[in-house]
């Protein structure tokens, strides 16, 4: 009997044991991926000379924060560590480092910046570890092939600056055009984008071309050298505190050309309103994000969303400010990824996940714009549509417009 006793629980033991190692072996986990956590690297630029893209950081802690008080991701809570980099690529390389190889993080989400990405680029694809969603609009990000551990995530600067150039052919054909860009990635993919279209004529059609330094204090003399090319168009690609200067400086000296700016720099709060709605008045650009201080959304489902989540977790913040309604739908896209995961919490199959993303929408993107990946085509947003400042805001107007035919 007492043999009989035991062999039932040798062989009950036994069961238990596969049991348990089946259900284990349901659970795949890298670095930074637990039962209980996921831990997220970021690099934002909280002070410096981009610290308007502060509040996407921000943003995301909050959003963070409120999927965390509802349960987490398939119950497993997010840990959130962003570090300030002052959008200083020496600072990015420092701290990405410190993330992977000390903090242990599974990926990093949506670190801002095409220079300071740029910095970590090789790193990040040699270490084989996520560099997600990107906050950057450069089309080398896009190049699955060569870099397959890298993804950005809102439209390319160079598809957009190709949409502009569109619109100048058709709207304005004897245009003379002045370009201000700055002098890195950013400023000169929009370039090549221009080119793009104007193609032979670029010589003639673009008559000046001015670069500024993201560490100069003030850009106002480059808006007077440019008024003085007699430019009658001007492509502004800069970043919110030197497009808000540029702004006020043209109001300043009466210089009123058909102005195109990139869509980094449309938020209200942050650019539009210290600029002065006046001196913004009828300025063009290409977006793809609601605005929360437009009256059409008052009604809209998702936006009374995004106010909801606002008003309770980050109180007091300015809705106005487009990099918040950035932050929200970033982060509410990696949510979807990393439900989609499942128990596989590995780094290859969050960037496989990231890649199958079918027409996702997140509650802030203008209707009949989507997420969209697949293993070939690691540009999730590719939809734009054009819009115009009047009377402190941004009307939008005609259709949406799709990069993926303008590549």
């Amino acid at each position: 009997m007492i043999r009989v006793t035991s062999k039932l629980l040798v062989a009950s033991a036994a069961v238990m044991l596969l049991s348990a190692g089946s259900a284990l072996a349901q659970k795949k986990y890298d670095t930074g991926a637990t039962d209980t956590e996921i831990k997220i690297g970021n690099t934002e630029a909280y002070s410096g000379p981009a610290s308007a893209y502060g509040v996407i950081g921000k943003t995301e802690e909050a959003y963070f924060k409120m999927i965390n008080e509802k349960g987490g991701i398939n119950g497993r809570k997010i840990n959130f560590i962003s570090y300030d980099d002052a959008y200083s690529p020496p600072k990015t390389v420092e701290q990405t480092r410190k993330l992977v190889e000390s903090d242990g993080v599974l990926f990093i989400f949506n670190p801002l910046g095409t220079p300071t990405q740029s910095a970590v680029h090789k790193y990040m694809n040699a270490k084989k570890v996520p560099q997600l969603f990107i906050a950057s609009g450069s089309s080398k990000w896009d190049d699955a092939k060569h870099f397959p551990w890298t993804m950005g995530f809102q439209p390319s600067y160079r598809s957009e600056a190709r949409i502009f150039a569109k619109y100048i052919m058709a709207n304005k054909p004897d245009a003379k055009v002045a370009v201000f860009y700055a002098n890195d990635d950013f400023g000169k993919d929009y370039l090549l984008g221009l080119k793009d279209v104007f193609g032979d004529k670029a010589s003639k059609i673009i008559i000046a071309e001015e670069s500024y330094e993201n560490s100069e204090p003030t850009i106002d003399s480059h808006i007077v050298k440019l008024k003085n090319t007699g430019a009658d168009v001007l492509v502004n690609i800069s970043t919110p505190k030197f497009a808000a200067q540029a702004i006020k400086k043209m109001h300043e000296i009466g210089w009123k050309p058909m102005h195109l700016m990139t869509d980094v720099s449309i938020s209200i709060g942050a650019v539009m309103k210290p600029a002065g709605f006046d001196a913004g008045e009828g300025i063009l650009s290409a977006g793809y994000l609601k605005d929360a201080t437009d009256p059409q959304w008052k009604d809209d489902a998702g936006m009374k969303k995004f106010l909801a989540f606002a008003e309770k977790y980050m109180p007091g913040a300015n809705v106005t400010d487009t990099s918040m309604i950035y932050g929200y739908s970033v982060a509410q896209t990696i949510v979807h990824v990393l439900e989609n995961c499942g128990d596989n919490l590995t780094r290859a199959n969050i960037m496989k996940q990231a890649a199958s993303i079918k027409n996702f929408v997140p509650d802030t993107l203008i209707p009949g714009i989507h997420v969209k990946t697949s293993a070939a085509d690691f540009a999730p947003v590719e939809q734009l549509k054009m819009m115009k400042f009047s009377k402190g805001k941004w009307d939008l107007f005609g259709d949406v417009l799709s990069a993926e035919t303008e590549r």
